[in-house]
């Protein structure tokens, strides 16, 4: 057997050994539960094997997929789709994804849309309902007055 370790990093993240490898890549900002499950699918590493366990040759094989995610993996399963700037199919990961989100609000801001206004007041922008909720934006809550 190969030597047990404690962290293992993947992705620049730090992963726990004695976590599933099916839940610990779950742990990487973008990656989650289907997600790693196709990872681990596509690298061909069995998903209940212990993080600590992995091979170096394994750890590799996980993050080139991780990183290049359009290795035999469908492309349904990206959270960018036909990217703005580009219009490439990609997944994002860690740093990457905050950017990405950061320069959509931010271009949303710029175009001053309904939810690029939404965002910038600080209201809900899926159009949820604002009497009852969302009152630490808008101030004390509202109540009923008494007869004097």
């Amino acid at each position: 057997m190969a030597e047990y370790r404690h962290l293992v990093r993947i992705a620049n993240t730090d992963l726990k050994g004695e976590r599933i490898i099916g839940i610990a890549l779950t742990g990487i900002k973008g990656v989650g539960p289907r997600f790693a499950k196709a990872v681990c699918i596509a690298a061909g590493i069995e998903t209940g094997k212990k993080t600590g366990e992995l091979t170096d040759t394994e750890v590799k094989q996980l993050e080139k997929v991780i990183l290049n995610a359009d290795m035999n993996l469908p492309k349904w399963m990206f959270n960018r789709r036909k990217d703005p700037e580009d219009g490439l199919d990609k997944h994002l990961i860690t740093n990457q994804l905050v950017f990405a989100k950061d320069t959509d609000l931010r271009d949303m801001k710029k175009l001053k849309n309904y939810r690029g206004m939404r965002h910038a007041f600080g209201l809900p922008s899926r159009g949820q309902r604002t009497r009852s909720n969302f009152r630490k934006n808008k101030g004390k809550s509202l109540g009923v007055k008494r007869k004097a």
